[in-house]
């Protein structure tokens, strides 16, 4: 009803001793059994083994006009975009032998890999913005400056930092504590207005002096570029070369390391005081430099 695809159901095909073909449900039976739930007349509760009574929209998140109705309960044109949505059906055929059968129920219902929020948002926020992120993941300089373990260069992580850059230089004073929140807001709004000429332009000249600031990366003692530390910088230096675009490369950067930063980027470090404060105390650092 909010127009999300359905995952697919997966289908077998056996023969039954009378010679007629069924099919078995491999993954998706509470898919299917809450549909029949709920669009199904009587007949086909029944032959589900359901309660007489079909299912009520309850504790609804939107949509909340249609809370406690029923599939009947709602206007006629509610009822037929619902009966006219597709559910795909993949469907083994009666050649699998029961082996591969049991391989795919097992890939699909165990050792499953959630998504992170930044590969959610990829799904749902898909266009021109997110393939921005993705083609300026792969930019030497940011892979210069960006240090990350390699377990995580295959998660969204690059495109979550990238994506972090471009909200706080819009937003950072507007910060609400909820990072996942604040993150799919803006990606809601860049989907909109991508404005990737600008952007792009803003991300070189960024991260074309943040190599030469920091030739062997942004990293604290562990070798690796922390989110936090990473929002201060890209954008405290992003904010300095909007005032000037010629600063000078800092001679010297131990202040990433100083008791203040540090404070600032470790511990509970996702409030507005505290984002505010790692970003301005960058770019006053890199105003200093020139």
């Amino acid at each position: 009803m909010l127009g999300i695809p359905v995952p697919p159901l997966f289908m077998a095909t056996n023969q039954t001793p009378d010679q007629k073909n069924q099919w078995e449900v491999v993954d998706g039976l509470q898919r299917l059994l809450t549909l029949v739930n709920f669009t199904g007349d009587l007949g086909a509760r029944h032959a589900a083994r359901l309660s007489d009574t079909p299912l009520k929209l309850t504790g609804l998140d939107k949509l909340t006009s249609l809370e406690g109705m029923s599939f009947n309960d709602l206007a006629e044109d509610i009822r037929t975009t619902l009966d006219d949505r597709p559910v795909k059906v993949i469907v083994l055929n009666d050649k699998s032998d029961l082996q591969v059968r049991f391989d795919l129920f097992e890939r699909l219902n165990t050792g499953g890999v959630a998504l992170t929020d930044q590969e959610v948002r990829e799904c749902v926020f898909r266009g021109e913005f997110m393939d921005m992120l993705t083609t300026l993941a792969q930019d030497e300089n940011f892979k210069r400056v960006v240090l990350l373990p390699a377990a995580k260069c295959k998660d969204g992580r690059a495109e979550d930092y990238l994506l972090r850059f471009f909200a706080f230089i819009d937003n950072y004073t507007r910060f609400n504590h909820s990072v996942k929140d604040f993150l799919n807001d803006f990606a809601g709004e860049a989907a909109k207005a991508p404005r990737i000429a600008e952007r792009t332009r803003v991300f070189h000249r960024t991260f074309n002096y943040l190599a030469r600031s920091f030739p062997d990366g942004l990293k604290t003692r562990l070798g690796t570029t922390p989110v936090n530390l990473f929002e201060g910088v890209s954008v405290g230096a992003a904010l300095a070369l909007s005032v000037n675009e010629r600063l000078l490369v800092p001679n010297d950067t131990s202040w990433i390391q100083s008791k203040k930063m540090r404070d600032l980027t470790t511990g509970a470090t996702n409030s507005r005081k505290r984002v505010v404060g790692r970003v301005e105390l960058a770019r006053d650092y890199f105003l200093g430099a020139s």
